[in-house]
């Protein structure tokens, strides 16, 4: 078999090299040299061919766009709730999906859970790396090793996962992890860009000539991204990322892309010692059951992609003994704080200059949405004033620079949120959008600057 090409060429300037080079000649930039393809084999000795059958060549015409027949075609159920909302009802036949997260946030845990709960279908899980015991002991620790379709196999090599796909012929493969998958016709290593860009064009070419779906799990680097070139979310149909804190239980798996559903929905799981449990209402996992009459707490009504929830804010408000005051958060930002602080100082007129304010969000959950600006000022003027808000009350709403309430989307469904956990008042920005969505066991209070809300609140 004749021996594949490969050059290398610098990312700066695209000058080509036939070894690796530490600085280019031509930018005198370093290290930007990466391993690529120049001739590939032929089609029939390639090991995607001889996975999927015969020899791989294209036999589809061009038709016109009016003339192509359409067809439902059923997805595959994957017995969770969460992750079938998340991939828009379920896994599509040939689709390539792609699951990352920071080490040991759920990744494996969550797809092993989710193959050995499928029956109907055979599934070959590809580790590279855990040996098969420690799929073995993952699976018992999981509490289900009698799935009679569920077959395992521990490779590094993409030639012999190929020959096992051969063997087996599964409905739903899944690759752990794709950045230490390798080819033998790279000479880079594991986990390079090159290996990784050259193995994930070739199993989505498998996904798409054989109809079986495919599920890769990704590492991350240190900036949060997907580890390796950004073409692998690029080829891939789905990208799922999973969120929080490993010294929390709460997951949040978020719909980065996705060709087949919406990108809006995110799914919610705890993680426990038999696995992760899916979270069906996170309103009453992240608010405390009893205030005991304390400041320094609100409720406040948030939107996580297309699901509303109710989350409960804390705050401590101090005088700073060190001189120098401290600003502290923990699932806010930072910057947004020193904004508020700065809002209710110049346009409230609260004096917060000679204080420490530390912030945290209840659950370790990351809440991004501008409508928690009023939950967090409001927590932070009850701990100020020592003064606790009412239990009963919730509040959505974004903070402008002038002090004014500026509008929040999904009004209607954060109301109806706050009614069905039994709020009885939500304190929302005034606008003429939330004109008919009053419920018949909550009051909707409406406020146009900062002072109406604290004067509904504190009197």
């Amino acid at each position: 078999m004749a021996k594949i090409k490969s050059v290398y060429v610098c990312q700066n300037c695209g000058a080509e090299s036939a070894k690796w080079i530490g600085r280019c000649p031509v930018c005198n930039e370093w290290n930007t040299y990466v391993e690529q393809l120049v001739k590939k084999e032929p089609v029939a000795q390639t090991a995607v061919a001889s996975a999927v059958g015969g020899d791989g060549r294209s036999k589809s015409k061009p038709v016109l766009i009016g003339q192509v027949e359409l067809s439902q075609e059923p997805r595959i159920d994957m017995g969770s709730a969460e992750l079938n909302r998340l991939l828009g009802g379920g896994l599509v036949p040939g689709s390539m999906t792609l699951i990352g997260g920071e080490p040991g946030i759920g990744k494996s845990t969550l797809v092993m859970q989710v193959v050995l709960g499928i029956k109907n279908k055979r599934t070959l899980y590809c580790s590279g790396e855990e040996s098969e015991k420690q799929l073995r002991l993952r699976a018992e620790r999981l509490g289900n090793v009698d799935n009679p379709n569920c077959y395992i196999v521990s490779s590094t090599l993409l030639e012999d996962i190929f020959v096992h796909i051969k063997n087996v012929q599964p409905d739903i493969v899944i690759v752990d992890s794709i950045q230490t998958i390798s080819t033998e016709n790279m000479e880079s290593g594991p986990g390079s860009i090159s290996q990784v860009r050259e193995c994930a064009a070739q199993i989505l070419r498998y996904a798409k000539e054989s109809g079986v779906p495919v599920l890769l799990i990704g590492h991350i680097n240190k900036d949060g991204n997907i580890a390796g070139p950004k073409v692998l979310e690029h080829i891939v149909d789905t990208v799922l990322q999973f969120e929080g804190d490993q010294h929390y239980l709460y997951r949040i798996l978020r719909s980065i892309k996705n060709r087949f559903g919406s990108t809006s929905e995110l799914g919610i799981f705890e993680m426990m010692q038999n696995g992760l449990r899916e979270v069906t209402n996170p309103s009453e996992m992240l608010m405390t059951e009893n205030h005991l009459g304390l400041s320094g707490t609100a409720i406040g009504a948030t939107v996580e992609g297309a699901r509303p929830f109710l989350i409960e804010v804390q705050a401590l408000v101090s005088t700073a003994a060190y001189g120098t005051p401290q600003r502290s958060c923990t699932g806010f930002d930072n910057r947004r704080l020193n904004m508020l602080l700065a809002v209710l100082e110049k346009r409230v007129g609260f004096k917060l200059s000679q204080k420490d304010v530390f912030l945290n969000i209840a659950g370790g959950v990351k809440v991004n949405d501008p409508a928690m600006d009023l939950s967090v000022i409001s927590a932070i003027l009850s701990s100020n004033m020592d003064i606790p808000v009412d239990a009963n009350t919730c509040l959505a709403g974004e903070v402008g620079l002038t002090g004014e309430l500026r509008p929040v989307t999904r009004v209607e469904q954060r109301i109806a949120e706050a009614e069905k956990l039994g709020f009885k008042r939500i304190i929302v920005p005034a606008f003429r959008s939330v004109q008919g969505s009053v419920g018949n066991s909550i009051r909707v209070v409406t406020a146009q600057k900062v002072e109406d809300a604290f004067k509904e609140l504190f009197g």
